[in-house]
């Protein structure tokens, strides 16, 4: 509990790139889920089954979702500065240096090579089937 209630950001200078966009990953779940309450809040109470909403209704459909996502964010902001949780992205933005990553080139022509090959692939089973159904329709015109 005391951890939720801490404003200080755990080893500030480490892993920031990796937490601001954990962050923002969950601020953005946040906000789409936010959203959506503030859309279904009306439906939920409604005077009558049909008829719209009651007059007072703008205070719930606001402040109720503004409420949760000034606490949603808060929450976001203090789980990626758990020690165990920011050591962790720490470590994953570490370990994201040491990748080597592909060019664009070896990128487009690993890209056409499995393109070419599920099509290869699709054409194969393709040929399988159109065989397997020759010859089962062949026995079944014996029979």
């Amino acid at each position: 509990m005391r951890e939720l209630l801490r404003a200080s950001v755990y080893k500030r200078s480490q892993g920031r790139v990796t937490r601001q966009l954990t962050f923002a990953a969950l601020a953005g779940t946040l906000a789409i889920a936010v959203w959506r309450l503030s859309q279904l809040l009306p439906l939920w109470f409604a005077v009558a089954p049909g008829t719209g909403p009651s007059p007072d209704m703008g205070v719930v459909r606001f402040l109720v979702p503004g409420l949760l996502m000034a606490a949603g964010g808060w929450l976001c902001f203090r789980l990626v500065n758990v020690p165990r949780f920011a050591d962790f992205l720490i470590a994953v933005e570490s370990e994201m240096a040491k990748v080597s990553w592909p060019t664009v080139d070896q990128v487009i022509r690993s890209s056409i090579v499995i393109i070419f090959l599920m099509f290869a692939l699709a054409a194969i089973l393709a040929a399988y089937d159109l065989f397997w159904w020759f010859v089962l329709r062949a026995v079944q015109g014996l029979g």
